[in-house]
């Protein structure tokens, strides 16, 4: 595979240990394996920051975490409370999600001044924030807007979902996304991304990061079918 080839695609992965029922154990491994895959970030629970970031300080791996998860319904303050609370353990990136509700009913400024208080914030702590939309509940137009506003209030990223909603990541809002934002931001898809074909191909589109819980099956798939060895 030309571009770096495997290792190129795990620095594209944001490895998810979201699941509510992972217990500290399967965190900890989670974020060891993670480590010996290489990928960009593991995004986990905001409790267990502290604890991940230790044992990821000898790589080159981030330790991510959630804002407003996974409904987007918290007060702007809550949420500034909780990226605040998650880089005083050490986050160095922030995966946000918006308040659906506020898009649905058209409230750009509750929503500028949403996403502009927790990109604030992490970037006053050296982090990246993405701004998670939840795509499958929202219109073209309501997309377009969310696009504009993160590009405006600074965000590094935005996001199509949570992996929680009643849809993911589609070819279609990706490419309205990376319309919307050109190079200026990254796009981030999640949601439904589990093979190795699919994130090659979202690769080839422009989108800069992909978050997945099934990171060991896409890497074996990439070896592959690469001949890079393993799997």
């Amino acid at each position: 595979m030309e571009n770096g080839g495997c290792a190129a695609i795990a620095r594209l992965i944001d490895h998810s240990l979201l699941h509510p029922a992972m217990g500290d154990a399967e965190l900890e491994a989670g974020c060891r394996a993670a480590v010996g895959w290489g990928v960009a970030c593991v995004c986990m629970k905001p409790y267990f920051v502290g604890r991940a970031r230790r044992l990821l300080e000898e790589s080159a791996v981030k330790a991510g975490t959630t804002v407003g998860f996974p409904h987007g319904g918290h007060a702007i303050s809550v949420k500034v409370a909780e990226a605040r609370s998650a880089l005083s353990q050490g986050a160095q990136e922030l995966d946000m999600v918006i308040n659906v509700g506020k898009a649905k009913g058209g409230d750009w400024s509750y929503l500028e001044d949403e996403i502009g208080a927790v990109v604030e914030v992490g970037h006053q702590g050296d982090a990246l924030v993405k701004v998670i939309f939840e795509n499958c509940y929202l219109d073209e137009q309501e997309k377009r807007q969310l696009c504009r506003i993160s590009r405006k209030v600074g965000a590094d990223f935005i996001k199509t979902s949570t992996g929680y909603g009643t849809g993911g990541a589609t070819d279609e809002d990706l490419r309205l996304m990376l319309e919307e934002v050109g190079v200026e931001m990254g796009v981030k898809a999640a949601g439904g991304v589990r093979t190795y074909a699919h994130v090659a191909r979202l690769k080839e589109m422009g989108v800069r990061r992909i978050g997945a819980s099934r990171t060991e099956q896409i890497l074996e798939e990439c070896r592959r079918e690469s001949g890079e060895g393993g799997g």
